[in-house]
């Protein structure tokens, strides 16, 4: 999926834990502090809340941030909502969520709603910027083992608005009726003894018929070798092999030749792919994963490099797209602080 979501996706799709994200359990104190203030001051102020960022960037979390006011203020039929979509691109400081009503509804959703849209823009935006380098090829996302698994869904969800083509755990693919995909990993290797042939041969026994089957050929960092036996033990059953190279080891296939490059290099893959086809195996794809990044995957686009799909992981995990609510009007009149004023945005649809 790349461009703006079709449709909102529903509350429910979230699992919010509504009752604590609506007693505030969740929310900067202060937040919680200036509502007390206001109801025990008996103050009810009608007030215009923008939303925006600073950055080019691809909008998510929004569908998750509604749910968040409709399903967690004290009076959401009340609100006017105005939202932009999943999916579109947006331009530093460019209002993307406006919330006019009584304050005291949803002064306590502010940390949450800014959370959620900074983590999942993050990620989307992370994600579409190495797609669109990738020229095409497949962009696997690969980072679930380095973060705390419960961000998974949304991180997940962000990363196919992203357009990547494939997740690797099922809670990734959740929101969007996806199972995640992968090959197979090192351990299984392991666990026959060593032998990738052996261990990919009983992973494509076991396999069903419409799943790829993926060689990880760098267990013995000799991924020529490797490649060339597991084609050769498979035939037509093997879709592809994954390169994975420790980025500290220089891959035995390049030893002796100078200015080799430790990890998953551009002559590696060249190697590789010129072995194989020597080899008469044209049709087995390339995978490559480890220590990817979108200068690298520019970098092999540029110069050409066989590659048929990136695995990518931590790397789209960095970085910030924060966002800032501001508080732009009071009763009809304009109350921002000084740099902050109200910046309409035709593009903003009503949210019922």
């Amino acid at each position: 999926m790349t461009g703006r979501a079709p449709e909102r996706l529903p509350p429910e799709t979230f699992e919010l834990p509504v009752d604590r994200i609506r007693a505030g359990y969740f929310t900067d104190v202060y937040f919680n502090h200036a509502r007390s203030v206001l109801l025990a001051d008996g103050r009810r102020p009608r007030v215009v809340v923008q939303v925006f960022q600073r950055r080019q960037a691809v909008l998510c979390g929004m569908d998750e941030a509604l749910a968040v006011l409709r399903l967690c203020s004290h009076g959401w039929d009340e609100l006017d909502v105005r939202a932009l979509r999943d999916g579109d691109a947006i331009e530093p400081q460019e209002t993307v969520l406006t919330i006019e009503g009584d304050y005291t509804h949803f002064a306590h959703l502010e940390t949450v709603y800014l959370g959620v849209l900074a983590r999942r823009t993050l990620i989307a935006t992370n994600v579409r910027r190495l797609v669109e380098v990738a020229n095409g090829k497949d962009v696997l996302y690969f980072p679930a083992r380095h973060d705390h698994f419960v961000v998974q869904a949304g991180d997940g969800y962000a990363a196919h608005v992203g357009g990547a083509a494939a997740v690797s755990t099922d809670a990734q693919g959740a929101w969007w009726g996806a199972r995640g995909q992968g090959t197979i990993p090192h351990a299984l290797i392991a666990a026959y003894d060593a032998n990738t042939v052996l261990a990919t041969e009983k992973f494509a026994d076991w396999a069903p018929e419409d799943q790829n089957v993926i060689a990880l050929v760098d267990f013995e960092n000799d991924s020529v070798h490797t490649s060339l036996e597991v084609a050769r033990a498979l035939g037509s059953r093997l879709w592809g092999v994954r390169l994975d190279t420790a980025a500290d080891l220089v891959d035995r296939s390049l030893e002796g030749e100078p200015g080799a490059l430790a990890g998953v290099s551009e002559a590696l893959v060249r190697k590789v792919r010129q072995e194989l086809d020597a080899a008469g195996f044209e049709a087995v794809r390339i995978v490559v994963s480890g220590g990817f990044t979108v200068e690298k995957v520019a970098a092999f686009e540029e110069h050409g490099i066989p590659v048929d799909a990136y695995g990518v992981g931590s790397s789209l995990l960095r970085g910030a797209n924060d966002f800032t609510a501001d508080v732009v009007t009071t009763d009809g009149q304009p109350s921002g602080k000084v740099g902050r004023s109200l910046r309409p945005n035709p593009r903003l649809e009503p949210v019922g």
